[in-house]
């Protein structure tokens, strides 16, 4: 069987709700061992027993995301290279009492805003999200109000004005959330800077400097 076809299979055997799962590729030939973790590369393979790969995937950012897998695992196939794909282990989902329901994306953007004084006038927002299986559609939904990666981390960060200047309004963010909501997109979103009474003259509002760069 071929290698993309044994991780689908491995990906429905899998408990519902799991968040990280560790794998081990035993290749037929010792030889293209070698060839085998280039092309895997971008997963970190270790080199786990003669002729064996092992590497992580997780759901929640913290390793390469299972679609990555998938993906690399075709390429490997591709490349006539055969194997074996084993499950070393998972993490088990929590039983349902014992897990805490996080709020949506608009009500985390409610809850943020409920922070600050009456009189706000500018801030700057940032949308975490949960996985880097969001990152696409998400910044895809928050168009409208500009958002920029945050380096390498899976954050959006976003301008807002409440009246006037340079953002989205309030509303608008949180209908943008919304969509991403629509979608099951999860995250949290958080107020990273605010300035209250603002009057700019002749410009579009204030500039924040963050490491160096301008916001």
């Amino acid at each position: 069987m071929k290698l993309a076809a044994q991780w689908q299979e491995h990906l429905r055997a899998l408990p519902a709700g799991w968040r990280e799962a560790q794998f081990r590729l035993r290749l037929e030939d010792t030889a293209q061992l070698d060839q085998a973790a280039a092309v895997l590369g971008p997963l970190q393979p270790v080199r786990s027993a003669p002729a064996a790969l092992s590497f992580r995937t997780a759901r929640d950012g913290t390793a390469p995301s299972p679609e990555m897998v998938g993906r690399l695992l075709e390429l490997v196939g591709r490349d006539r290279l055969h194997g074996l794909l084993e499950l070393v282990s998972s993490d088990e989902p929590a039983p349902a009492a014992a897990r805490v329901a996080q709020p949506g994306l608009p009500a985390s953007w409610d809850a943020a805003l409920a922070t600050l004084p009456a009189d706000w006038s500018d801030l700057l927002g940032e949308v975490e999200l949960a996985s880097s299986d969001y990152l696409d559609r998400a910044a895809l939904h928050l168009a409208p109000i500009n958002p920029r990666r945050d380096h390498d981390r899976l954050a959006l960060r976003f301008r807002c004005a409440q009246s006037f200047g340079y953002g989205g309004s309030p509303e608008m963010v949180r209908r943008c959330l919304e969509r991403c909501e629509a979608e099951a997109i999860r995250g949290r979103v958080t107020v990273l800077r605010a300035l209250s009474q603002t009057r700019p003259v002749g410009t579009q509002g204030p500039v924040w400097l963050l490491d160096g760069r301008t916001v």
